[in-house]
């Protein structure tokens, strides 16, 4: 197909190109050319891209198009491909944080996380926002209301029950789990309330509500991925690693939350188990793929949940139900017993209501299985005042920044002035190169390992157990060449470079985290999917260096759009700098949350009054 190409792109040397804010470095907006389609019309387009030859033809085209073939498979790069994401230890001088000691079990982590938080007993959200009507439990409310006898762990599961049956009804149909275990649940929470009975509850999560994610293994739950069949060829045999430790502090599992199919798209429109809807809204996506996590969190259903962030999955539906989304860096929470659709960008990840609850758990999750002279060290942030650090240095991409709603815009560039305004943080600006080649560089780089990861499975199975957008989105996937993936593994590596020498002048890179709020979920889309590729790549526009990069990062809500719906703004740290991460994170929700408004649904499971 030679006679239609278009010229290639020629990189320069990674080490030539100007990261400084006046770089004449061209900034490319994603210009998508897919229509949206749905229904009928997606059926049509599956069986047009499943016919050989023709099939073949149509994907040549919508690669050309969207210049997938120009700046990724036949650009002349002049970088080797780096292959995974992996950082090497480095002692960053982080401030106002404590060292942890090497060999504490989970339930201690998450103690000595408890002794970093600020004094206040009841959460911050409940105690700033009264006007609102807001009462967002955190994990330190529970624990308090069962240590003291207020409530025990078997009513809250009782009330969490009753909710998630309400909101599961034809009245509302929000589609929050795939699976939730009603039996299972309470059998949890009487063994946890009769630990707090005897004194002796495992740690502060003790009999804490946490859904987890239908990407990761938790019994007695099948691992569905979102399909229909993946759970009956790919038993569950054993907790997650991340799941395991959840237990071990007695953390209620409190089923397996909703997702995007395969976790294949980003809207959380599921043809098999239902459409997650935004709790702010019904009639808006909750986002995806981590969809059900990020809309329990926002209910009220639970203080915690768990994710999987291969493409901005945890982070972008945070945004866009207004919670914490927290991804840490490449390797420092355990992948065992996480479906391996996409190795070298995917990680588990943490949805919660507050900063100080994604703390906690992240200090019980986090992966310390490996001997101590081999893992990096664990710092926790000392979140006891906002103001407890200084000097700060957020750099800022000006034209990537602003390309993004007005509403998005406007609020994240208010939020950072805040920022400036109340701690005297400085903002650098600086260039970020290839933004554009970067996105579709992981998108060949998770779609390829999609597609090698469930190869095995796919071989064997009928395609109509596969959703009708998923399919499409494997036809698309096993069309990239070798050459693709290893022209976006060459793309890795210069952004590898750029981001390194952008942080040897900032602490961490300040973002909005998408470029559109929750968009409508139309009737047509519910039980085929839908292609929406114009808000898709709207959506993951500020995602993809915390995966492809392996960088961690963090979402704080900061506001909303006209029409009430969250607005989040993003922090990409450096490698291994969590604590310094989640200062700031709280900080920025220190100073926007008496403007926290509650969602239309919502459920107080501590019934305070």
């Amino acid at each position: 197909m030679g006679l239609f190409s278009s010229p290639a792109k020629v990189y320069k040397p990674a080490a030539d190109v100007d990261l400084g804010p006046g770089s004449d470095e061209f900034y490319i907006s994603p210009n998508v050319k897919a229509p949206r389609v749905a229904g009928l019309l997606v059926k049509i387009f599956v069986w047009i891209l499943e016919m050989p030859i023709v099939g073949q033809m149509v994907l040549y085209i919508l690669k050309k198009d969207n210049l997938i073939n120009k700046l990724v498979s036949d650009a002349d790069i002049p970088e080797p491909p780096l292959f995974t994401a992996t950082h090497s230890w480095e002692d960053i001088p982080e401030q106002n944080v404590m060292l942890t000691k090497p060999d504490l079990s989970a339930a201690e982590r998450v103690q000595e996380a408890v002794g970093c938080l600020p004094a206040r007993l009841e959460a911050t959200l409940a105690a700033d926002a009264p006007s609102s009507g807001l009462k967002r439990w955190t994990i330190r409310d529970f624990y308090d209301a069962y240590s003291s006898g207020e409530t025990t762990p078997v009513q809250v599961a009782t009330r969490f029950l009753a909710a998630v049956k309400e909101s599961s009804g034809p009245g509302l149909n929000m589609a929050f789990f795939i699976s939730c275990d009603p039996e299972d649940v309470m059998r949890q929470a009487g063994e946890s309330t009769l630990r707090y009975q005897r004194g002796a509850p495992l740690s502060a999560l003790d009999g804490v509500l946490v859904a987890v994610k239908d990407e990761i293994d938790c019994a007695p739950y099948p691992t569905t991925g979102g399909t229909r069949w993946l759970g009956a060829a790919r038993r569950c045999e054993a907790d997650a690693a991340c799941v395991a430790q959840l237990r071990a502090c007695g953390a209620v599992l409190a089923g397996k939350a909703n997702m995007h199919e395969l976790g294949a798209g980003t809207s959380g429109i599921n043809p098999h188990h239902g459409s997650t809807r935004n709790p702010y809204n019904a009639t808006k996506i909750a986002g995806g793929s981590s969809s059900g996590s990020a809309a329990v969190v926002c209910a009220g259903l639970c203080p915690v949940a768990l994710g999987v962030d291969g493409g901005g999955s945890v982070r972008m539906p945070a945004s866009l139900c207004g919670v914490v989304g927290f991804k840490p860096t490449a390797g420092r929470l355990s992948s065992a017993g996480v479906l391996p659709l996409n190795w070298t960008v995917g990680m588990p990840g943490i949805l919660a209501g507050t900063v100080e609850d994604a703390l906690i758990a992240y200090s019980a999750i986090v992966d310390q299985s490996q001997p101590s002279y081999l893992r990096p060290e664990l710092n926790l942030p000392q979140l006891k005042s906002s103001l407890s650090i200084n000097n700060i240095k957020l750099a800022k991409y000006e034209k990537w920044f602003n390309d993004s709603a007005e509403d998005i815009r406007s609020c994240c560039d208010k939020a950072l002035k805040t920022l400036q305004a109340h701690y005297g943080w400085q903002t650098v600006d600086v260039t970020i190169p290839e933004i554009e080649e970067m996105r579709l560089a992981h998108y060949v780089t998770i779609g390829s390992e999609c597609t090698a990861s469930l190869a095995k499975y796919l071989d064997k199975l009928k395609r109509s157990e596969i959703g009708w957008d998923a399919r499409v989105a494997l036809s698309v996937y096993g069309s990239f060449s070798s050459r693709a993936y290893l022209n976006s593994q060459r793309l890795r590596n210069r952004q590898m470079y750029f981001h390194k020498e952008i942080f040897k002048t900032a602490d961490v890179i300040v973002s909005p985290m998408t470029g559109v709020t929750a968009y409508t979920l139309q009737d047509d889309a519910f039980d085929t999917g839908e292609l929406d590729y114009i808000n898709g790549a709207a959506l993951v526009r500020y995602s993809i260096a915390g995966n492809f990069l392996g960088l961690p990062a963090i979402t704080v809500k900061v506001g909303y759009d006209k029409g009430g719906l969250p607005i989040g703004l993003q922090f990409i740290g450096r490698p291994w700098s969590e604590a310094t991460l989640l200062h700031i994170a709280f900080a920025m929700q220190e100073a926007c949350a008496k403007g926290y408004k509650k969602p239309a649904v919502f459920y107080d499971l501590l019934k305070k009054e």
